[in-house]
């Protein structure tokens, strides 16, 4: 029988990549884990947010490991810490870490990490020397950072919770907690259930919410929620639109959203004249619905049509 994988102890951080840590509060040696590095959508960008977080850390950062496509990343080519893919590349970055990269980086003191299921996974693969949480977590990782797939029974509810409280450190700490030990304590799991359950109710008002989606051409589904109170599951929303033409947007009171299959081949950062994130998903702000129709060929007076108070 194999023995259990002892995770190594560490500084938990959780992060995005807007609104990264100050590096002074940052432990020892750091390695950084699915953080995107700041995209021009961002208040700042990468010039103001990651590249002074970068700065910062100075010699401290041990590793950097991300799977975003970022035009920055050239900038870090013979860095051997950064290790930087596309997400065409690498779907979830839970597949990037291996016992090799982990052996590389060395002894380290904190993780700062992503807040979903991809970057709590990938923290936990790391804890464990670069071993899988448990057999088959990184292609859970894959079909949900990537939403294409099926993943796990375990792995959609601990997608669910986290969805559910996206704001919840003690949640993180959780989920981090039981996929180091391999999901060994089944005590772990009754506040995830708790968690991934609040979120049910959130997903049925979210598809009843889809019913609003508006088509227009050329392939675009479209649909306003600035004035919907209930809470709902934008990401879910977005594979809704998906569903029903190839690039699905949603506009709340103050941004656009927009996104198409992973493996559509849609570039809608280069649509849109952005230089970073991820090409299939993208939030602008609200101000830039001009641009948008532009880029995606939707006639101005049939998308104000669908705008609620036009």
């Amino acid at each position: 029988m194999q023995q259990p994988i002892r995770p190594i102890e560490v500084s938990l951080v959780f992060s995005t990549p807007r609104k990264l840590p100050r590096a002074r509060d940052l432990v020892g040696r750091v390695v950084v884990l699915d953080l995107a590095f700041a995209s021009e959508a961002s208040a700042g960008g990468f010039l103001k947010i990651t590249l002074p977080f970068i700065e910062a850390l100075g010699p401290r950062l041990a590793a950097w490991v991300d799977h975003h496509d970022h035009a920055e990343h050239a900038r870090f080519k013979s860095d051997s810490r950064f290790v930087l893919a596309t997400k065409a590349e690498h779907g979830a970055l839970p597949e990037m870490i291996t016992p090799e990269l982990v052996a590389a980086a060395g002894v380290i003191d904190t993780l700062v990490c992503h807040t979903d299921f991809d970057g709590l996974a990938s923290a936990a693969k790391w804890m464990r020397g670069g071993m899988e949480p448990y057999p088959g977590c990184d292609a859970d990782a894959r079909a949900i950072d990537t939403r294409l797939g099926t993943p796990s029974e375990d792995a959609a509810t601990l997608d669910r919770a986290l969805r559910a409280r996206p704001r919840d450190q003690g949640l993180f700490g959780i989920v981090v907690r039981h996929l180091a030990t391999g999901l060994a304590d089944p005590s772990l799991w009754v506040p995830i259930r708790e968690a991934a359950d609040q979120m049910r109710q959130i997903e049925d008002d979210t598809r009843r919410l889809a019913l609003g989606f508006v088509r227009l051409d050329p392939g675009v589904s479209v649909i306003d929620i600035s004035g919907h109170a209930e809470r709902i599951d934008k990401t879910l929303l977005l594979l809704l639109g998906q569903s029903r033409e190839r690039i699905a947007v949603v506009i709340d009171a103050g941004t656009i959203n927009m996104a198409a299959r992973f493996d559509s081949g849609v570039d809608l950062l280069r649509m849109m004249g952005l230089s970073g994130g991820m090409p299939t998903r993208i939030s602008v702000d609200r101000s830039r619905l001009d641009d948008m129709c532009k880029a995606l060929g939707v006639r101005k007076h049939e998308l104000e049509a669908v705008l609620i108070g036009q």
